[in-house]
C-alpha cells in the first residue's frame, strides 16, 4: 500500500514488473524508493505506479520472493519517470535457506532454553542480518545477544510463540520450506503492520496459495548435520475461473544418526492450504499443518571427557542388538488448523483469523531407582573421581577408570535389562510429556487515512490448556514400577495404585491452563524528509495450575487447583526517520515494554505443588537503537548502534547442590534480575562488477548481569531420614554478587568478510571467513552467595574463604575464539520451461573444534568442596559444554515446472 503525502504536487515513476523466464507478470513482493516510506506492490499485470514528491537521486528497490532484488538509480527533476518493462531473474540462492534448517534444527541444549533465533532472520536482504543467520548462525551466535522470545513469529498474522516459554517451536512447520518462503520481516523495533511485536524483530510467513508460485516443485537433499536425507514436493495450483487456488506440500527427513553421534532424526511435514476468492476485496483460506518431528538427544560435555572421546560424543545412548538406541529422544507433534478472511481495499485491510492447535511435545530420560546411575559419565566413573578423592589421588584406580570408560564409553542396555529381571523395576524408560490444546483468535486492520497518516490496530486472544505428566514407556522387563520417590520413601500420588505399568501416567500430573489478551495500536506518519511511528500495546495475563496427583511431600498444596496469577502490562515504542538524501538516511528507535514472566518462570515446582514465586514481578524492558543507512549504487551498508535493559527478571532452575547451608535437590528461584545488552552492528556490501560482491560484517556487544538478584532455593521436607537444610522447606539465600559477569548469550564479537561471484550463466560460488570470539558459559548463581562461604560441618564460614580467594575461585573464563570458513555454491538451468537448481554448501572448512555454549555445575555449592575439586586442574564438576559441528555439508537438487 502506498504510504506518500499527497497534500503536496507528486511526480511518479512507473514500470511493469516481468519474470525473465516465463515473460509473466509479477504482482507480488514491494517496491520501494529506498529512504522513503514510499512503497506499493504492483498489481496483477505487474504493473506499479509510485508517487514521488522530492526532487534528487534515488535507488528504487524491488524485493519480490524467489527473485533476485533489483536497485534502480532514479534521477527526479520535476518529470514523471516510465521504466518501461524490468525483468526479474530467478534467484538461485533461494536454496540457501533449505541449507539455514539444518542449522535451526540443531538443539543446544536439553531445555532449549537458548534456542537461536536464526529462523526469523531467513526472510531479510540485510547484509549483517544473512551473515548472522547463514554464517554465525552455527556458532549460536544471537543477534544483540537477544533470546528468540524477544522476536514475534506469525503465521497469516497468527502469532505463534508460545505461552509456555515464550519462544516459537520451529518444528511445528519444519520441512515446509516451499510454502513458508513468503515472509515479511522487521529489524529490531521497527514499526510492523501485524503486531506490536518485540525488540529482536517480527516474522510474518505467509502462506497464502495466490502468493505462491504457481507449479510443482520438488528436492532431495543431503547432509551430515542434522539429517542425512530429504525429499520434499509442493504443488500450487494457477487461480481457477470459480476464484480457488489451493497449495500442498511434504516433506520427509530421516538419519540414522546425524553429525553428534547416536542423534536419529525422523521427521516427516505435510501441509495443505485452499483460498478462495469471493470477490475483489474479500477472500478466505484455510491452512492445516502436520509436522512431526522425533530425534536423538545429546549431552553437554566437560573438557575431560571431550579429550577422552572427542567432540561428537554423546553419553545419551548405547547399542541394543546390534542398533543405536538413545535414552533420550524428544518427539514434537503438534498439528495447526488456521482459518483466515482477508479484506483488501486501496484504504483499508483487515485479516481476521482463528487458530487450534493441539499435540504433544515429549522428552525421554532413563530413570533409575535404587540402582547405579547408567550415565557413563557419571561423575564417579571417570578418573577424575579418583584423583579429586578428599583422602588423596589415586592414580592407579583412575587409570582404570580411564581405561573402563574407553573400553565402554555408551550407554550398557544389556545391563540395564539384567538388572530389570526381578518383578520391580531398577531402571524406567519414560517419557516427560506437554500435551497442549491452544486457540487462537486474532484480527488487525491497516487502515490508510491519508496518503501521510497510516494506522494499524490488533486484537489478540490466546487460550492455552497444557496436560503435564510423566508417562511409562519401557520397564526392560520388569513387571511394575513402584512410584515412590527413592529418596524420602514417600508416594508420588498417594490416591493412585503405587505399582504402576508400561504406558499408565506416574510421578507427576497436573494442568496448567493461560488466558492471554493483547490489543495494539500504531500510528505511521509521512513527511517530506521525514518519516515515523508511535505505537502502544496491552496484554493480560493469567495462569493457573491444578494438581491431579496428591503429592505426598506435599499433601495439602499439590492436589486441585492453585490460586491465579494475574497481569496487566503495557509497552510504547516509537521511531523516526530522516531521509538526509535519497542515498543517505538515519532511524531512531526507542521502547518501554512492560511484559509478564512466562509461565515457565511462574511456578516453583509445579511437578509437585501450586507454589509460586514470592514477589513475583513483570518484567521491564528498556531498548534504543540507532541506525545509519547507506544506498548508493554500489556500495550499500547499515550501521547501528543499540542499549537493551532488562529489568526485574526471574528464573527457575532445578539441580542437587552441596551447599554451605546443606545438601539437597533444589529449585532455585531467582528474582530481581537485570540483564544489560549493548553494542553496533556493521553491514556493509560493494558491487565490485555485476558478477563479483564483496562485503564485511562486524558485530561488537557487551552483554552483562546488571544487578545483583535475590536467590532462594526450595526443597521438600517429607523424609524422615534425610538431613533437612531447615524445617520450613525453603530459604532466602540472599544476593548473588554476580554484576558486571558477562551472560551466556553466544560469542559477543564476531566478524566476517566474505566474497560471491555470479556468473551469467546462472552459477554462482561464495566464500565467508568468520571470527566468533567472547563468549561465555552460564554461571551458577549459588555459587555466588554468601552460602558459599559457609562450611556445611560447622554452618561457619571456611577461614580461607576471603573474597580474594573466591573470586579467584569464580573468576569466569571466556572460551576460546575461533575461526570458520564456509563455502557456498549453487547452479541453474532452464530447459522448455522446466527449473532445474543445484545448491551445495561447506560450513566449517578446517574442521575446527569450537565450544558453543556451556555452563558452570552447580553440584560443589560450597568453597571448600569446590576448592579441593579444582586443585588437580581437572575437577569432577568442572564446567560442561556443547561443541559445534566439525567440517559438514549439505546438498540440495530441486525440480520445478
Amino acid at each position: 500500500m502506498c504510504q506518500m503525502i499527497i497534500g503536496q504536487e507528486a511526480n511518479y515513476v512507473s514500470g511493469t514488473v516481468l519474470s525473465a523466464y516465463s515473460k509473466g507478470p509479477i504482482s507480488e513482493g514491494v517496491i520501494t524508493l529506498e529512504g522513503s516510506n514510499n512503497s506499493l506492490k504492483p498489481d496483477k499485470e505487474g504493473f506499479f505506479k509510485l508517487p514521488v514528491i522530492t526532487r534528487g537521486s534515488f535507488i528504487l528497490n524491488i524485493t519480490v520472493p524467489g527473485f533476485m532484488p533489483k536497485r534502480i538509480p532514479v534521477f527526479f527533476e520535476g518529470d514523471d519517470i516510465a521504466l518501461g518493462t524490468i525483468f526479474l531473474e530467478q534467484d538461485i540462492e533461494r536454496d540457501k535457506i533449505d541449507n539455514l534448517g539444518t542449522l535451526t534444527d540443531a538443539e543446544f541444549s536439553d531445555e532449549d532454553d537458548t534456542m537461536i533465533a536464526a529462523g526469523l532472520l531467513q526472510a531479510t536482504r540485510d547484509i549483517f542480518l544473512k551473515r548472522a543467520a547463514f554464517d554465525f548462525g552455527q556458532a549460536f551466535f544471537r543477534v544483540r545477544g537477544y533470546d528468540s522470545r524477544n522476536g514475534t513469529v506469525m503465521i497469516n498474522g497468527i502469532s505463534m510463540n508460545k505461552l509456555f516459554d515464550g519462544r516459537p517451536q520451529w518444528n511445528n512447520w519444519g520441512g515446509l520450506n516451499d510454502v513458508t518462503r513468503n515472509q515479511n520481516y522487521t529489524n529490531g523495533l521497527h514499526a510492523s503492520e501485524y503486531t506490536f511485536g518485540g525488540i529482536l524483530g517480527n516474522t510474518n510467513l505467509d502462506t497464502r496459495p495466490s502468493g505462491l508460485r504457481p507449479g510443482f516443485r520438488f528436492s532431495v537433499s543431503a547432509s551430515n548435520r542434522t539429517y542425512t536425507g530429504r525429499a520434499m514436493a509442493t504443488y500450487t495450483s494457477p487461480k481457477q475461473k470459480n476464484g480457488l487456488t489451493y497449495s500442498v506440500s511434504t516433506s520427509r527427513r530421516w538419519a540414522k544418526e546425524g553429525y553428534i553421534d547416536g542423534t536419529l532424526y525422523d521427521a516427516y511435514s505435510v501441509f495443505g492450504a485452499l483460498e478462495f476468492e469471493i470477490d475483489s476485496k474479500n477472500s478466505l483460506m484455510a491452512t492445516a499443518i502436520m509436522a512431526s518431528n522425533r530425534r536423538g538427544r545429546s549431552s553437554a560435555i566437560t573438557e575431560d571427557v571431550q579429550d577422552l572421546v572427542g567432540n561428537r560424543y554423546n553419553p545419551y545412548w548405547g547399542y541394543q542388538n546390534g542398533e543405536i538406541r538413545n535414552s533420550r529422544e524428544r518427539k514434537i507433534a503438534e498439528p495447526i488448523l488456521m482459518v483466515n478472511h482477508y479484506y483488501e481495499t486501496d484504504k483499508f485491510n483487515l485479516n481476521t483469523g482463528i487458530s487450534y492447535q493441539s499435540g504433544i511435545h515429549s522428552k525421554s530420560r532413563l530413570g533409575y531407582y535404587n540402582a547405579p546411575n547408567p550415565d557413563p559419565t557419571y561423575y564417579r566413573y571417570l578418573p577424575s573421581f579418583y584423583i579429586n578423592s578428599p583422602i588423596g589421588a589415586n592414580f592407579v584406580s583412575a587409570d582404570w577408570a580411564k581405561q573402563g570408560f574407553l573400553a565402554n564409553p555408551q550407554m550398557d542396555w544389556e545391563a540395564i535389562y539384567t538388572a530389570n529381571a526381578a518383578e520391580k523395576a531398577s531402571y524406567v524408560l519414560y517419557d516427560d510429556v506437554v500435551e497442549d490444546q491452544q486457540l487462537v483468535l486474532n484480527s488487525v486492520g491497516n487502515i490508510q487515512f491519508s496518503e501521510n497518516m497510516k494506522l494499524d490496530v490488533g486484537l489478540n486472544f490466546k487460550q492455552l490448556q497444557s496436560d503435564n505428566y510423566a508417562k511409562i514407556v519401557d520397564l526392560f522387563g520388569a513387571e511394575y514400577h513402584e512410584d515412590i520417590d527413592p529418596f524420602s520413601n514417600t508416594a508420588n500420588n498417594l490416591d493412585g495404585n503405587t505399582n504402576r505399568q508400561e504406558n499408565e501416567i506416574f510421578n507427576y500430573n497436573y494442568e496448567l491452563t493461560a488466558n492471554q489478551w493483547n490489543a495494539f495500536v500504531q500510528l505511521g506518519f509521512t513527511r517530506k524528509k521525514w518519516s515515523g511511528f508511535v505505537a502502544a500495546n496491552y496484554l493480560g495475563t493469567e495462569y493457573q495450575r491444578n494438581g491431579l496427583f496428591r503429592n505426598e511431600r506435599y499433601v495439602d498444596d499439590s492436589f486441585g487447583e492453585g490460586p491465579a496469577v494475574d497481569f496487566s502490562n503495557f509497552g510504547y515504542k516509537g521511531g523516526v526517520s530522516y531521509q538526509i538524501t535519497g542515498r543517505h538516511w538515519i532511524r531512531l528507535n526507542g521502547g518501554v515494554i512492560e511484559r509478564p514472566p512466562v509461565l515457565q518462570n511462574t511456578f516453583i515446582n509445579p511437578r509437585e505443588n501450586n507454589g509460586i514465586v514470592s514477589n513475583l514481578q513483570s518484567e521491564m524492558v528498556s531498548s534504543i537503537d540507532f541506525n545509519y543507512f547507506l544506498r548508493l549504487p554500489k556500495l550499500t551498508g547499515r550501521l547501528t548502534g543499540f542499549y537493551t535493559r532488562f529489568q526485574n527478571t526471574t528464573d527457575v532452575n532445578y539441580f542437587f547442590v552441596d551447599a554451605g547451608v546443606g545438601s539437597d535437590f533444589v529449585q532455585e528461584v531467582i528474582t530481581d534480575l537485570d540483564k544489560l545488552h549493548m553494542g553496533a552492528e556493521l553491514g556493509l556490501e560493494y558491487e565490485v562488477s555485476p558478477a563479483v560482491k564483496l562485503s564485511a560484517v562486524a558485530a561488537v556487544g557487551k552483554y552483562l548481569y546488571a544487578s545483583d538478584p535475590n536467590i532462594n532455593i526450595n526443597f521438600d521436607t517429607a523424609g524422615v531420614e534425610e538431613e533437612l537444610i531447615n524445617i520450613e522447606g525453603a530459604i532466602d539465600l540472599g544476593i548473588a554478587k554476580i554484576k558486571d559477569y558477562k551472560l551466556a548469550q553466544g560469542p559477543q564479537k564476531a566478524y566476517a568478510l566474505g566474497i560471491e561471484y555470479r556468473d551469467p550463466k546462472y552459477w554462482w560460488v561464495g566464500a565467508t571467513a568468520n571470527y566468533l570470539a567472547d563468549n561465555h558459559a552460564n554461571i551458577s548463581m549459588i555459587t555466588r552467595t554468601r552460602s558459599f562461604y559457609l562450611d556445611p560441618e560447622t554452618g561457619l564460614p571456611f577461614p580461607d574463604a576471603t573474597d580474594e580467594n573466591v573470586a579467584r575461585l569464580l573468576k569466569q573464563s571466556p572460551m576460546d575464539n575461533f575461526y570458520l570458513l564456509n563455502l557456498v555454491g549453487g547452479k541453474t538451468w532452464l530447459r522448455k520451461g522446466k527449473y532445474i537448481s543445484v545448491f551445495a554448501s561447506i560450513n566449517n572448512v578446517f574442521d575446527t573444534v569450537f565450544k558453543t555454549g556451556g555452563y558452570e555445575q552447580s553440584r560443589n555449592g560450597n568453597y571448600g568442596q569446590l576448592k579441593q575439586d579444582n586443585l588437580s586442574g581437572n575437577p569432577s564438576f568442572a564446567t560442561k559444554y556443547w561443541y559445534g559441528y566439525g567440517r559438514t555439508y549439505f546438498l540440495n537438487i530441486a525440480y520445478s515446472f
